[in-house]
């Protein structure tokens, strides 16, 4: 039985990586970090799996990844977990530092520590973002790197990190360069669930207008869960190797928007450009979307669009399993149900706050 340990197995990578891995026959263990506040939600249902376990850690924290290292010995580690949100780096900057770049020495380093370097493979999540401010469209394994945010120079410092281990200690750890996927399980922090959550707001009368930032933005979108059978065979190679994990398909912002709306009943039609534009109900007139400058980056990137062929042809991987429309489809059906029962909860509360002000009910 191979042992698996997933770093960030809270997240929405890392709960469908659990998934997949547990459905392969794998021991999955997992780190959490310590919290007054659990946000194990997407992977509660692994309560009382036999093959699943859960231990403390914090990437910040070298000696309690050596510990966990020394525990499990895993065989396979897949290291998720990081300061994920573009915006925020730019007001954490120090803190998106520690997790994203020194964070993939410590496992790199504490590997090399436990005596595992010549049997555990290591798989370093990466990002698209690598290639900020773009020199090539689409992007591939050999397109210049020019990174624009402080997310993309940590995770940039991960990269040839796992790079430089690799060739000196001939450790088997690859990077995979994972372009935008998104699924139910995403944050609803980031702008793809964002935009599924209001359309399903705003169509059950629970909020009345989004606001986005730069409407152009061009990514490449995929569906997570098909993502995280990349990350494993990338990893089942006979030499380790770096990987663009990509559609090979791009959308704006703006598409996005339409289709959620549109799975949501509702037609949008914008008008205006830039800071101006705006998205209208094409039934009512009414303004649903608007641009705020609130949501523009101090340095943004604009045009990510992956080159998978790497991966298709040397892993066998199909990046086009669930289609864009298909995607969207999926997160504001999930949200729909997700308000329709947040609605249904309210007005129970409601009714039985009326009772009990009446007496009806003690």
């Amino acid at each position: 039985m191979k042992t698996a340990l997933i770093t960030g197995i809270t997240g929405q990578d890392g709960s469908f990586l659990a998934e997949f891995l547990l459905s392969k026959g794998y021991e999955v263990h997992g780190t959490i970090r310590r919290s007054s506040v659990d946000f194990r939600e997407r992977i509660a249902h692994f309560e009382g799996t036999p093959n699943f376990h859960l231990h403390y850690a914090d990437l910040g924290d070298s000696m309690s990844i050596i510990q966990v290292l020394n525990k499990v010995r895993p065989t396979e580690i897949y290291n998720l977990a990081a300061q994920s949100h573009v915006q925020v780096s730019f007001d954490s900057p120090e803190f998106t530092a520690d997790v994203d770049a020194t964070g993939v020495l410590r496992i790199l380093e504490g590997v090399r520590q436990c005596g595992l370097a010549q049997t555990c493979r290591i798989y370093q999540a990466s990002t698209s973002e690598l290639y900020g401010k773009v020199e090539e469209v689409p992007q591939n394994e050999n397109t210049p790197f020019h990174p624009y945010s402080p997310y993309a120079v940590a995770k940039l410092y991960g990269y040839w990190i796992v790079k430089e281990y690799r060739e000196a200690y001939n450790m088997y750890c690859c990077s995979g360069i994972l372009f935008n996927h998104e699924s139910e399980r995403r944050g609803e922090t980031f702008v793809t669930r964002k935009i599924t959550l209001a359309a399903a707001r705003i169509a059950q009368d629970k909020q009345d207008k989004l606001f986005l930032g730069n409407m152009d933005s061009l990514r490449d979108w995929g569906y997570a869960k098909d993502y995280v059978e990349c990350m494993w065979l990338i990893l089942q190679q006979e030499k380790p190797e770096d990987f663009v994990i990509a559609t090979g398909v791009q959308h704006s912002v703006r598409e996005f928007t339409e289709l959620a709306f549109r799975y949501a009943g509702i037609e949008l039609e914008f008008k205006g450009k830039g800071m101006d534009e705006k998205g209208y109900d094409k039934a009512t007139g009414r303004c649903l979307v608007e641009v705020s400058e609130d949501f523009y980056r101090p340095t943004d990137v604009v045009n990510l669009w992956g080159d998978p062929s790497k991966a298709r042809t040397k892993l066998g991987w199909n990046p086009n399993t669930t289609s864009f429309e298909e995607l969207v489809k999926i997160m504001v059906e999930h949200d729909m149900a997700k308000v329709a029962v947040e609605r249904e909860s309210e007005r129970v509360r409601t009714n039985l706050a009326a009772y009990l002000e009446k007496g009806i009910v003690k």
